[in-house]
């Protein structure tokens, strides 16, 4: 320590203890040695081929679910398909038994018919009657005052 004492002034030789816990010390920065570098280098094209495979993964597993998907409905547009074919089916079968009875639909609007007139004869029919009972009843009436019993 005399040694380098000699050079510099006593007031520069010993520096005062600090005590102070926010004050920190520097370090000199030191490059990485080359093979922590290809270290390194290794782990982050693994971690990135990690994450690239997850990420082809996930997208690998979105279009298989959009495949599942299609498949669904186009399973249940075929199911709709079936469904139209037989109503379609269905419908033609009722036109033709409908067209079937049209002959006889048309026999009874005939008779409904008929029976309109029928029954409008028979009102004037009725009231015709009411009309000679009354008159007969009139008449009788009459002859029984004109003749002596």
């Amino acid at each position: 320590m005399a040694a380098a004492a000699e050079g510099v002034p006593e007031s520069h030789r010993e520096e005062p203890v600090r005590d102070d816990a926010a004050v920190e010390t520097a370090e000199e920065a030191k490059e990485p040695a080359e093979a922590d570098i290809s270290e390194l280098c290794r782990d982050m094209f693994s971690k990135m081929a990690t994450y690239l495979t997850g990420e082809l993964t996930a997208t690998s597993e979105d279009y298989k679910l959009l495949e599942n998907m299609n498949k669904l409905t186009s399973l249940k547009y075929l199911e709709m398909k079936d469904i139209a074919v037989n109503i379609s089916r269905n419908l033609k079968d009722l036109n033709q038994k409908y067209a079937g009875l049209q002959p006889y639909l048309d026999q009874i609007n005939v008779i409904e018919e008929q029976v309109a007139a029928l029954e409008q004869a028979a009102y004037k029919l009725d009231a015709y009657s009411k009309k000679l009972g009354n008159h007969f009843y009139f008449c009788s009436d009459f002859m029984s005052t004109l003749l002596p019993v």
